[in-house]
């Protein structure tokens, strides 16, 4: 299946047609319920970040700065990295103590994320899947960006890959997240914008991730077709 052969989306998706697939987390379900599953079903380390409060109608971030760039959905303090579990029982005692606390992922332990914007993440995944190559999960924030989970490491061969693929490595808008660094996962939300989604679900198929270097021209060359076309406008 191609990526513009779509999978039943929730009506909220459906605003972004741009983006085939994507998918908002199970419907009902908590982040507890999401961090317990990321656990046991993926053996993804978890940790709990900053949650949303409203004030006077106005979904403001936790961490109490009105000018919050991810509303709901950052690490609550600098040391998040003690905070990491896999073990499922300490993510319900987290998850219990903040219910509405983001589920966040860190990198450069189980995956590493490629990060591009949405228009060549779209372009992407539509050309890997006619290709027949192998995905793994990926995510889809509301900021118009998707992140490509892949096997750890992919930050330390990016930018000589890049080059062996012919481009310079600040030329390109694509990004790895490894180690030290994390990401959103669903079903959290960034404040008034929406929440981050599957673009492809984590499942049976996708449990083994690709290799940065499989996924990698593929992107590099659908960043290089949309920085053309944005010089051309």
């Amino acid at each position: 299946m191609v990526v513009e052969e779509t999978i039943t989306r929730t009506s909220e998706a459906a605003t972004h047609p741009r983006v085939p697939g994507r998918r908002t987390a199970s419907p009902g379900a908590s982040p507890l319920e999401h961090a317990v599953r990321y656990t046991q079903e993926r053996a993804w380390d978890v940790f709990p970040g900053t949650w949303l409060e409203t004030v006077h109608g106005v979904p403001r971030c936790s961490c109490g700065d009105a000018a919050c760039p991810a509303p709901g959905a950052h690490p609550a303090r600098a040391r998040w990295a003690d905070e990491t579990t896999g073990s499922a029982t300490t993510a319900r005692r987290l998850w219990t103590t903040e219910p509405r606390a983001a589920v966040l992922l860190p990198t450069g332990r189980a995956f590493d994320a490629l990060e591009v914007s949405e228009a060549v993440g779209c372009l992407a995944l539509a050309r890997l899947e006619r290709m027949e190559q192998p995905l793994g999960p990926v995510t889809s924030t509301p900021d118009g960006r998707m992140l490509f989970f892949v096997l750890p490491g992919a930050t330390a061969v990016l930018p000589h890959a890049l080059r062996r693929l012919g481009w310079s490595p600040g030329a390109l808008d694509l990004l790895a997240r490894g180690e030290g660094d994390w990401v959103a996962a669903p079903p959290t939300r960034v404040g008034a914008r929406g929440p981050v989604q599957w673009a492809r679900e984590p499942n049976a198929a996708n449990r083994w991730l690709p290799d940065a270097g499989e996924v990698l021209p593929t992107l590099a060359y659908a960043c290089g077709r949309e920085g053309a076309a944005a010089g051309a406008r």
